[in-house]
């Protein structure tokens, strides 16, 4: 992924409970299937540190797309499951990207 001006940019940050979290795994990946389906999903990718915190980052092209995603019905009654059910703890920031750059190594000249 090529990171582009504008692009508004979410970081999620969680903890589960334990134990509690029982069907987790499966509303996250339908919430990973429903996000690539919307228009204007750039890409999204989860870390999990050693402490057990974990971290989601998800990109839309714009405002707009980032705006149907967070509204979109089936994501608001997964955000209400995760704070009944499985989190301990969780936070979100959302930014829009002012500025982008990124570098790829050409593997032909290395």
């Amino acid at each position: 992924m090529t990171p582009q001006a504008g692009q508004v940019v979410t970081v999620f940050r969680s903890r589960l409970r334990a134990p509690g979290a029982e069907g987790y795994a499966g509303d996250s990946a339908r919430m990973a299937e429903l996000a690539r389906a919307m228009p204007g999903y750039v890409e999204h990718k989860s870390f999990t540190a050693d402490d057990g915190e974990r971290v989601t980052v998800v990109t839309f092209a714009d405002r707009a797309s980032h705006e149907a995603w967070r509204d979109h019905p089936e994501h608001r009654a997964a955000q209400r499951r995760g704070v009944d059910r499985w989190y301990d703890t969780y936070s979100i920031q959302v930014g829009t990207t002012s500025y982008a750059s990124a570098f790829v190594r050409d593997v032909d000249r290395a």
